[in-house]
């Protein structure tokens, strides 16, 4: 068994009813101030990301859960010699909306520190830049929805997710031509 990172170090994936992320975070954080638990309750964060996609024609921005159903919180669960710390235990348990410890049956595990660090970063990196909700394939028909080849149809060349783009392929004066567009300038055909 590895070594139990120190109290401020553990972090638990809580498995919460689907929608009620935010609900159930909320709550962990505001019952363990009201019920002085803040050196045993220290964080919850919903992982979410920012995504564009075109919605009537418009380009949108909304959060996007990248874990659902999941909130990951930031507790002293276990003492230094594997023995659960009980009002920790009971406190996240109880609370309405909660279905249980991800991946465990008897003593929850801590995510290993490396993993936590990973998951942190990408909760950042996430949260600071836009992505495009992608949801076409290569051969896919889509048509131009902004730009000057506005309502024209293609085909799905090539896409790249790095920089938000696609390659379409579209017709003009009867010859096929390929297109590099943004994600969001396209919409299914």
């Amino acid at each position: 068994m590895a070594a139990i990172p120190p109290a401020k170090d553990q972090w638990y994936v809580v498995h919460v009813l689907s929608g009620q992320e935010q609900k159930v975070k909320d709550r962990i954080l505001r019952n363990a101030e009201a019920e002085e638990l803040g050196d045993v309750v220290f964080d919850a964060l919903v992982p979410t990301e920012m995504v564009s996609e075109i919605r009537r024609g418009k380009k949108t921005e909304t959060k996007r859960k990248f874990f659902p159903g999941y909130i990951i919180v930031n507790m002293s669960l276990l003492t230094e010699d594997n023995r659960l710390v009980e009002k920790a235990w009971y406190f996240i348990k109880e609370m309405d909306g909660v279905i249980g410890f991800a991946g465990t049956k008897d003593i929850p595990i801590p995510m290993r520190t490396r993993e936590v660090e990973g998951m942190l970063s990408q909760i950042k990196e996430r949260e600071e830049h836009v992505r495009p909700a992608i949801s076409f394939e290569v051969g896919d028909t889509v048509k131009v929805a902004d730009g000057p080849f506005q309502s024209q149809t293609g085909i799905v060349e090539e896409i790249d997710p790095e920089r938000g783009k696609l390659r379409v392929s579209v017709t003009i004066f009867g010859r096929s031509t390929p297109v590099e567009l943004e994600y969001w300038q396209v919409e299914r055909a």
